[in-house]
């Protein structure tokens, strides 16, 4: 068949690749339990109170990939398999690593190669989330930690962020993977009283409102592909109205 014969139109969409980052305790893996028939790939031991299927604890990175394994080739009912966390699961890496190269921390190896090496990991772990995304038609839901860096844009002076709990080399490969990376955080508004000698005060009022900010600002990164508002309640069904394909939405 030529290459012109091949060339089709329209929409055609698939399961979603999610990466779902935030700050500790605020609801990210209560949320992803509310996805259509999900499984957890635990590597963190944070679920003991959330009524969901889960994997054994993965202790080391084969674990991690004998699950995947399990999920292409045997049959079962789940239709979206989470891994939490990748911060986590970027541990198991760096012990993969030591153990290929002999050292005893992935920092022992110069020039930070180690998180170069670290990569290729990456790259095995990402390859069989998309052969059960491409062959198994499951939805890949990744849950990590927030971390404040500081990031040096070359337009403006120097600033803090959010950013997801991984190496710089590794949360770039994840998030170009992802078709949607989303920051979950309380919502925040500021107050300013006057106060003597013409200063004012800011303060900032949480209410607790959990929501998810979907497309990048200076205090955060995140993307999307669904043309999402930019917040939205840290809620399952409120991220899945936006999907068009039936087979990832909300619901069992």
């Amino acid at each position: 068949m030529k290459m012109l014969e091949q060339v089709r139109s329209g929409r055609r969409p698939s399961p979603r690749r999610v990466l779902l980052y935030g700050t500790q305790g605020i609801g990210k893996s209560t949320f992803t339990a509310c996805a259509t028939k999900p499984i957890f790939i635990q590597t963190e031991d944070g679920l003991g109170e959330i009524d969901c299927d889960k994997f054994p604890l993965a202790t080391r990175f084969d674990q991690v990939m004998k699950s995947l394994e399990a999920l292409y080739t045997d049959e079962h009912p789940y239709r979206t398999v989470v891994v939490d966390s990748l911060d986590w699961l970027e541990r198991l890496i760096w012990e993969e690593v030591c153990q290929e190269k002999a050292v005893g921390s992935i920092e022992d190896i110069g020039y930070a190669k180690g998180y170069v090496f670290s990569l290729t990991y990456w790259k095995t772990f990402l390859e069989g989330l998309s052969a059960l995304r491409s062959d198994k038609g499951m939805t890949i839901i990744l849950i990590a930690h927030a971390r404040i860096e500081r990031f040096d844009n070359p337009e403006t002076d120097p600033y803090d962020r959010y950013t997801p709990r991984l190496h710089r080399l590794a949360s770039q490969m994840v998030m170009e993977w992802c078709d949607e990376v989303l920051f979950a955080s309380y919502k925040v508004h500021t107050k300013q009283t006057k106060e003597g000698f013409d200063r004012t005060r800011t303060q900032g009022i949480g209410t607790g409102e959990r929501i998810i900010r979907t497309a990048e600002r200076p205090a955060h990164v995140a993307k999307n592909r669904l043309n999402l508002p930019d917040e939205l309640p840290l809620e399952w069904n409120a991220y899945a109205h936006y999907i068009t394909d039936e087979k990832t939405k909300g619901g069992n």
